[in-house]
């Protein structure tokens, strides 16, 4: 077996003609650079790498106001957080596939899920999935497994992200995928209609009433005093509002929660409770449908791993604040939003939304000229949409102080 290759010229070849590759060099040769021509500088020792380091972050500008939102949010953390997650137990977990020696990490997985259901009002959740975007896709495909009718509606005012990844899986899935500025009266051809509320432009809306399944893209942040959307069918999201960073955009965790009667095509694992031998609580995986598990074409989803430690920030997140304290922090959010809404009208800037939040649209002359002003006084200003409007976040990080000196400049 000391000469054993895994494939032979035959097979790589044939492999090749199905891409219409002549040559491995051909699968990489679209790199505007190969590796032998790049012109790199003499290797550093591990001080001289720490030092040429620091002097690149010295230029970081990191005491900006933020102001910024569309899908990743700056939030309070809590410093327990971190010390509880660094724990070598969690951070070196992986799939808990022997209950006897990961109860601790079965644990987590089962609050985690017990405290999405609580805020969103389904009757299961899953143990997460990678982010918000993977979620609303996973959700649509369970529907297709569902209804048995490969067609999708999608609300046009999705996060940007997350309609790029369900593209991508529609497109693989060979599943008809249709979006929508005002939904149609007849929804009745399609598995399901997916809509965000609030939507990527923060206008909180009222459910509508639908023949297919209903899927809700929400803000768990938002449910600290929104209603829950207990009439959906499946309700997704993201969870980095729980106690993660914004690290640039990730990483992230999703989470995807439906009505129990729709438990068996849910993806990716859940986390039970049970008793053991001597009749002590205990916890282990009671629903995995993954193709390594179940025959692959019985399979929900080839998601291999749950965001575990991501997951289990958000638990802890949500633990350490409590109802009352997550519910405060969204009384805050909103208020905060609200005023500067209000602040922005008393200067001509005009908010678009009827209801939100804690972001809004706004509508400004020029939104390059808006936002440069803000940022050469230290205020990331928001998003810009377009050439006219801006999205604006605000969370119990920002102050009235802040608010105050953002309107000022404006």
């Amino acid at each position: 077996m000391k000469n054993f290759i895994a494939h032979s010229e035959e097979e790589r070849q044939e492999m090749l003609n199905a891409i219409s590759c002549n040559s491995v060099d051909d699968l990489f040769k679209t790199l505007p650079i190969k590796m032998a021509e790049l012109k790199l500088d003499e290797p550093l020792s591990e001080m001289q790498t720490q030092k040429k380091v620091k002097a690149l972050a010295k230029k970081n500008n990191i005491d900006y106001v933020s102001f910024l939102g569309g899908g990743v949010y700056n939030k309070f953390i809590p410093a327990a957080i971190a010390q509880v997650a660094q724990r070598f137990e969690f951070l070196t977990a992986y799939t808990p596939y022997q209950p006897e020696i990961s109860q601790g990490t079965l644990q987590v997985m089962y609050e985690f899920q017990t405290m999405i259901c609580r805020l969103t009002g389904m009757d299961v959740s899953n143990a997460s999935v990678y982010d918000g975007a993977t979620a609303c896709a996973e959700a649509l495909s369970m529907a297709v497994r569902l209804k048995k009718k490969s067609k999708v509606l999608v609300s046009d005012k999705l996060n940007p992200e997350y309609k790029q990844v369900i593209k991508t899986y529609m497109w693989a899935a060979n599943i008809e995928l249709d979006w929508f500025e005002t939904l149609p009266e007849n929804t009745a051809d399609y598995s399901a209609v997916l809509i965000q509320n609030p939507d990527f432009f923060g206008e909180v809306t009222k459910l509508p009433s639908i023949d297919t399944l209903l899927i809700v893209c929400t803000r768990l942040s938002a449910l600290s005093i929104l209603k829950p959307a207990v009439d959906a069918d499946i309700v997704v999201g993201d969870i980095q509002e729980l106690g993660i960073p914004m690290e640039f955009g990730g990483p992230h965790a999703g989470f995807l929660a439906c009505k129990d009667k729709y438990v068996r095509q849910l993806p990716g694992r859940i986390a039970g409770r049970t008793v053991d031998a001597d009749g002590n609580q205990a916890f282990t995986l009671t629903l995995q449908t993954r193709e390594q598990h179940i025959r692959r074409e019985k399979a929900t989803s080839n998601i291999c791993s749950n965001q575990a430690l991501v997951a289990l920030c958000a638990t802890l997140y949500l633990s350490l604040l409590g109802e009352k304290g997550f519910k405060q922090t969204g009384i805050i959010s909103n208020n905060l939003a609200h005023k500067l809404s209000n602040k922005l009208a008393e200067k001509g800037i005009k908010t678009l939304n009827k209801e939100f939040y804690s972001e809004f649209l706004v509508e400004v002359k020029n939104s390059d000229n808006f936002l440069a002003k803000l940022k050469e006084n230290n205020i990331i200003g928001g998003f810009k949409i377009d050439e006219t409007k801006v999205l604006i976040s605000v969370t119990e990080m920002n102050t009235e102080e802040e608010i105050d000196t953002y309107v000022s400049l404006v």
